[in-house]
């Protein structure tokens, strides 16, 4: 049933994250595909944040922040890239946000010279950190 956490919302930004990527194409600096998100986002009513910080702590002790770059509906965090091919790094990056957070729903969007996302799904019960916070 995880697959399907928070469909409608997923499939809204997946939507405007193709319109965006059809009119402005690739090449652009990564904030540049931020503000579109976020202004469309908006537009179609959501509730969207930008650079929302994320904590992350081991054993109750804050090790540092990282920022969010779209946080919609406190439900789903948007990672964006503007690079050649998404990788590893940029998977783990999401996970680890997804882990560090009591959100389960990621997305990772990449306005490269090809268009293409990943939807991440991780679960609150995998995350033994929370719990020591």
């Amino acid at each position: 049933m995880s697959e399907l956490l928070h469909k409608k919302i997923t499939e809204d930004i997946i939507r405007i994250y193709f319109d965006i990527y059809n009119q402005l194409g690739y090449g652009f600096l990564e904030k540049i595909y931020q503000n579109a998100m976020f202004f469309e986002l908006k537009k179609q009513g959501y509730n969207v944040k930008a650079q929302t910080p994320i904590k992350v702590y081991l054993n109750g002790q804050l090790l540092g922040e990282y920022y969010s770059d779209l946080l919609v509906e406190d439900k789903v965090i948007v990672e964006l890239k503007a690079c050649d091919l998404l990788m590893t790094p940029h998977v783990a990056q999401l996970i680890n946000y997804l882990k560090a957070t009591e959100i389960e729903v990621g997305l990772l969007l990449n306005f490269g010279e090809k268009a293409e996302f990943k939807r991440i799904i991780y679960t609150n019960d995998r995350k033994k950190n929370l719990k020591n916070q």
